[in-house]
């Protein structure tokens, strides 16, 4: 019947289809979660006047019985009339939902969570986060505090945070570290009385080479023991503590990586076989430049490097159709606004242009669309009127040429040119979602990885981290199976975020991950992501909290704030009583360039103003944010936030003297 069932988060069924299913009122799928919660066995009518009212009415097994034969409809719609039901089924004195394992979302949680340990660390990952990305609220989400729904709901509960703790077990298994500290700083702040996770948090981060910051978890975490429930440390804490200030080289245990035979033998016959001079040497290269670009680090250094010989070695031979190959293959997805290198950039966009000109009238349809996108991937965030004529043609050809994978590249240069102006991150979600579901059907893993997370951070944005969530678990779950090591750099950060924007930790702690994000961007090779990213997350957290920016910024002359800088001076001014300076640099602000930052920047300005008393910057300010009224300033990046948009709106609108 391909009927499916969730109750982690509000109870709801979907169809074969996926589509949503009608469940009625709260009372019709009250019954439904409460056979649900007996997992198949019959669960009397007599049962089930009691737990759905405290006082039942006169007719209260007449109305359960309506509820079912509700149900019964809702979920075999296509059933003749005067035939047994065969889900949700009479037996006895009472009802029962007879319903496969898999058909019920808490059911197949539970089997996989089970199954964890079994398979290699890399595969566990992957059940793993696709497990936890099935999650959309708590369980049982509208009955969890009902009698018959709490013990189910906190068991689940439990053994989600035990899936969490597994999955970063996984990952400390594979070396990767990083990622692991980046998930358990939220996990363990959001649930502090769980000693495996400060466990698993100190050695993830003594792993990544910061012992002292894995020693201050571990006696943060005696004191709050200490503190809150007057106990002392587990023997799995203290062992700890003692192993790290002790080095003990157990800790340090990873697996190694196999050796690389197969390539290194298929690269040697290929030197022997393939000229050096050749122009499938050259189209070869251009393929190793793209997978060498998504491992990141000095890998994406060096494709882009690598990259920009490439194009000129093939405009040298004169070839205008071998030179829009070489520039149209390297369609690495891209997801942050800001170049890396706009020198390098600025070169490849005159290349494509140059080859657009050159090459035939006719019959290179495809070739065009990709030198186009190229085009408007590689002016992002700049003032290149160019950029956003150049995606929309390049989604027209491969809409008309209906070729998926220039479609996907085409629509990843759509999202890059989506931004100008505040407040589109609803348009920004449809790419995202066309992005996901077009990969997932043709098998583009890396463009599938580019949806998930720009709908994570579209859902950000607009306030709904249980979608982001799920998103960031899929984007994590790809990502390993295809060793994409990247995109943890965006769900590390993105967990910061979640636990700075929900409110579940304190200013420190939301510090803290802030930092161990930022960690993650060293040695990543994506400097237009990184540079003052740090600091204007910082800022954004004491200025949402009304606390001094000096304390805890280090918001000095060595403070490294990028790009963000004419932002910021004004405010850091103005927290060292320095009006008149303030005044002159708010003066010299420019507007935010029109990329993922652009609201989060705007009420750096509005900020500034409304304290300076600047009328015409908050006028500008109020006009520019307005279109982004029902977004988190800044959460439309995935990294921070600077809070609802609309509260920066009233304060403009009162200094104003709006109505």
């Amino acid at each position: 019947m391909g009927r499916r069932f969730g109750v982690l988060g509000p109870v709801t069924a979907w169809d074969a289809d996926g589509t949503a299913i009608d469940l009625k009122g709260p009372r019709h799928r009250s019954v439904l979660a409460r056979l649900i919660v007996a997992r198949g066995r019959v669960v009397p009518v007599s049962r089930l006047v009691d737990d759905l009212w405290t006082e039942p009415p006169a007719d209260a097994v007449g109305a359960v019985r309506t509820f079912v034969a509700a149900l019964r409809r809702a979920l075999e719609p296509d059933r003749p009339p005067r035939t047994p039901a065969r889900l949700l089924v009479t037996d006895g004195p009472g009802y029962a939902l007879r319903a496969p394992t898999d058909a019920v979302d808490a059911w197949r949680f539970e089997q996989t969570v089970a199954a964890a340990t079994t398979p290699p660390p890399k595969e566990a990952v992957v059940r793993l986060e696709e497990a936890l990305g099935w999650w959309r609220g708590p369980a049982y989400a509208e009955f969890a505090e009902q009698a018959w729904a709490r013990a189910e709901s906190r068991r689940l509960a439990e053994l989600r945070l035990h899936a969490v703790e597994l999955r970063a077990e996984a990952l400390l298994a594979l070396g990767t570290a990083d990622r692991a500290a980046a998930d358990l700083r939220a996990h363990a702040a959001e649930h502090p009385w769980r000693e495996n996770a400060w466990r698993l948090l100190a050695l993830a981060l003594y792993r990544t080479g910061r012992q002292a910051d894995a020693l201050d978890v571990l006696r943060r975490a005696r004191a709050l023991l200490a503190q809150e429930l007057g106990i002392d440390p587990g023997p799995g804490l203290r062992s700890l503590e003692a192993d790290i200030l002790h080095q003990a080289d157990h800790l340090d245990r990873a697996p190694g990586t196999p050796a690389g035979r197969v390539w290194e033998r298929v690269a040697a016959a290929y030197d022997r076989t393939v000229a050096p001079d050749s122009r499938a040497r050259l189209e070869s290269t251009t393929g190793l430049l793209r997978s060498l670009a998504v491992t990141g680090g000095s890998g994406l250094l060096a494709a882009r490097e690598h990259r920009v010989a490439a194009i000129a070695a093939a405009e040298e031979l004169g070839d205008a159709e071998l030179t829009a190959r070489v520039i149209g293959a390297y369609d690495v997805p891209a997801i942050w606004t800001r170049l890396d290198d706009p020198g390098q950039a600025a070169q490849v966009v005159a290349a494509a242009e140059r080859t657009l000109t050159a090459l035939p009238a006719e019959g290179h349809e495809a070739a065009e669309a990709r030198l186009l996108a190229t085009i408007a991937l590689e002016s992002r965030g700049t003032p290149l009127a160019r950029g956003p004529r150049a995606a929309r043609r390049a989604e027209e050809i491969a809409r008309r040429l209906d070729d998926p994978a220039l479609l996907a590249f085409a629509l990843n240069a759509a999202f890059m040119q989506c931004f100008d102006r505040t407040g589109l991150a609803p348009r920004r979600d449809g790419i995202g979602a066309e992005l996901v579901a077009l990969s997932a059907r043709h098998g583009l893993a890396t463009f599938e990885i580019l949806g998930h997370l720009v709908r994570l951070q579209a859902r950000s944005a607009l306030g709904d981290f249980t979608a982001a969530d799920r998103h960031a678990a899929a984007a994590d779950a790809l990502a390993v199976r295809h060793e994409a090591p990247l995109v943890g750099v965006f769900t590390g950060w993105y967990a910061a975020l979640r636990l700075d924007a929900t409110g579940h930790a304190p200013v420190p702690e939301v510090a803290a991950a802030y930092r161990d994000a930022a960690a993650l961007l060293n040695g990543a090779g994506m400097p237009g992501l990184a540079d003052g990213l740090l600091p204007l997350a910082l800022l954004c957290l004491r200025l949402r909290h009304a606390m001094p920016l000096r304390a805890g910024l280090d918001a000095d002359a060595d403070t490294d704030w990028g790009p963000y800088a004419p932002w910021a001076l004004p405010l850091l001014l103005l927290d060292q009583g320095r009006r008149p300076q303030a005044a002159e640099a708010l003066r010299a602000t420019p507007e935010p360039p029109r990329d993922l930052l652009q609201e989060v920047l705007w009420c750096l300005t509005a900020r500034a103003a409304l304290t300076l008393g600047d009328r015409e910057t908050m006028a500008r300010a109020h006009t520019a944010l307005t279109p982004a009224a029902n977004e988190l300033a800044g959460a439309g990046s995935g990294l921070l936030t600077l809070g609802p948009v609309s509260a920066h709106l009233a304060d403009l609108a009162s200094a104003l003297g709006h109505g």
